[in-house]
């Protein structure tokens, strides 16, 4: 089954993600392996449906992307909990401009979705806003580099107030790292003060190496 706790990435886990430093503060759910099927894992179903394209849209597989979204809401609704009172909650921005018919704000779509306890304010704005198309990096041969995002990201001033004191950014999967550092130097530059933590759904795992037919190859 899915993970219903959040893991932090440790120093033991670092090193898969090349971007991010020492001091960064990520969390996340499960554990997804790139170039394997929806069937390899539950965390592999999820995310692939998650990230369903927006060409489906209309289709007998769009409810799957529906459900995706719903039961990541459902996730963070309970592993954040308590904590919906000091949080602000701040979507990695969709690599797609709002005019373009890729554009797929699934994140925002999940946000919507969460449910704080009675007596809690859920706080989610779109503090950063993408100011030009960018490739999708899984569609891209050529990963952009975290200087590259940070040129296109701005602050959307009239969300700025009041200031958050916890940021939590929020994306679906942790690959390099490279969208949230981008994110939290261009945050950490307007909101000096603030706390800021990554919240991912899963984080991508290194492929396992297959040692079998390596050594079927030396002889005794």
């Amino acid at each position: 089954m899915f993970p219903s706790r959040l893991t932090k990435i440790d120093e033991l886990t670092r090193g898969d993600h090349n971007h991010l430093l020492p001091e960064d503060e990520c969390l996340f759910f499960g554990d997804y392996t790139a170039r394997k099927s929806w069937a390899h894992s539950d965390t592999n179903q999820l995310i692939l449906n998650f990230k369903m394209p927006a060409e489906h849209k209309g289709t007998n597989r769009w409810p799957h992307k529906q459900r995706a979204i719903r039961t990541v809401s459902d996730l963070f609704s309970k592993a954040i909990g308590s904590r919906f009172s000091t949080l602000t909650l701040v979507p990695v921005p969709p690599s797609k401009l709002r005019t373009d018919p890729a554009y797929d704000d699934r994140m925002m779509d999940m946000l919507r979705g969460l449910r704080a306890p009675s007596g809690s304010i859920t706080d989610c704005r779109e503090l950063v806003v993408q100011t030009q198309p960018m490739p999708a990096a899984h569609a891209s041969s050529s990963r952009p580099p975290p200087e590259a995002w940070e040129e296109v990201y701005a602050i959307q001033e009239q969300l700025a107030e009041p200031n958050p004191t916890w940021i939590a950014i929020m994306d679906d999967l942790l690959v390099t790292g490279c969208r949230f550092r981008a994110m939290s130097n261009v945050l950490r530059r307007r909101f000096p003060s603030a706390r800021i933590t990554g919240l991912f759904i899963a984080r991508r795992v290194p492929e396992a190496i297959d040692f079998s037919a390596f050594f079927d190859q030396i002889d005794d």
